[in-house]
């Protein structure tokens, strides 16, 4: 029963920064390959940022790529989330969720997720 749980979320003005955290429970960290996801209003699922096993590799989507930073505790079994420069756009619910396979950016391939964050990015 692995179970996600996100915090950090908030209201942010725009240009600003925010860190979300996401710690796991009910399994092995250093197994899954954890990944962020945000829904905007109105608009599909969609990848932020995935992070291997081993924290080494890390994919991010092009519209946070050179802003966002992820990065996991193995310590603490939390994943990590940064995103500088923020944009009404980052306006979203932002889920962490966890693969048992590799490095992968597909949501079809993430067994387990978070109940969400809700970021709100004011002008």
């Amino acid at each position: 029963q692995v179970q996600l749980v996100e915090s950090g979320g908030g209201l942010v003005q725009a240009g600003g920064s925010l860190k979300l955290s996401c710690i796991l429970s009910g399994g092995t960290f250093s197994t899954y390959t954890m990944g962020w996801f945000r829904q905007p209003p109105g608009a599909v699922r969609e990848l932020v940022v995935a992070i291997s096993r081993n924290g080494i590799y890390k994919s991010y989507a092009d519209s946070v790529r050179g802003r966002s930073t992820v990065s996991r505790d193995k310590d603490k079994n939390t994943v990590s989330l940064q995103i500088s420069g923020l944009r009404s756009e980052d306006t979203a619910v932002y889920y962490c969720a966890a693969s048992e396979g590799p490095l992968t950016t597909k949501a079809e391939n993430y067994a387990y997720w978070g109940q969400g964050t809700r970021v709100t990015v004011s002008p």
